[in-house]
């Protein structure tokens, strides 16, 4: 199957990369002119660092910003959906040039592990404890988690 044919699957990666953003912050970037933003004055040449995750859990772009949904990514008709306020590589001229390259080596890797093992917590792990909150430094780690990968016959 081609990864148009399997819009959930894509869904669950997206939202999987806006829940689990690993970089919290873009390249830094200059202002080019003197700019007023939310009432503040920024002088031409401030030097910006942009805040991804603001925009990945934008409250007023995501109908459940801190839940793992993936039904953000999708139209009610089931068909994926491109939405504007995703973007874990950054976004203009500063984008990650490996962007294609990493989504395609993720959909391989995400469809080729669903295909060769059900994964499930561990005996006496209830699921709903689990925490998604990242631990934050330079980077957002995930918090370590036991899992069971059992092989499909």
């Amino acid at each position: 199957m081609d990864r148009k044919d399997l819009p959930f699957t894509d869904a669950v990666i997206h939202e999987t990369q806006r829940i689990a953003n690993i970089v919290p912050l873009s390249l830094p970037h200059q202002t080019s002119q003197d700019i007023t933003f939310q009432n503040y004055f920024i002088k031409k040449g401030t030097t910006v660092w942009p805040l991804l995750t603001s925009v990945l859990y934008d409250e007023s772009e995501w109908e459940k910003p801190h839940t793992f949904y993936p039904a953000h990514f999708l139209h009610k008709d089931g068909t994926f959906r491109k939405r504007d306020a995703f973007m874990p590589f950054s976004a203009g001229r500063r984008i990650c040039l490996g962007e294609g390259l990493a989504r395609m080596e993720l959909f391989i890797f995400f469809v080729t592990l669903m295909q060769r093992f059900r994964f499930t917590v561990p005996p006496g792990v209830n699921k709903d404890e689990l925490d998604l909150t990242s631990r934050v430094g330079f980077t957002l780690n995930p918090a370590p988690h036991k899992l069971c990968a059992i092989p499909c016959a």
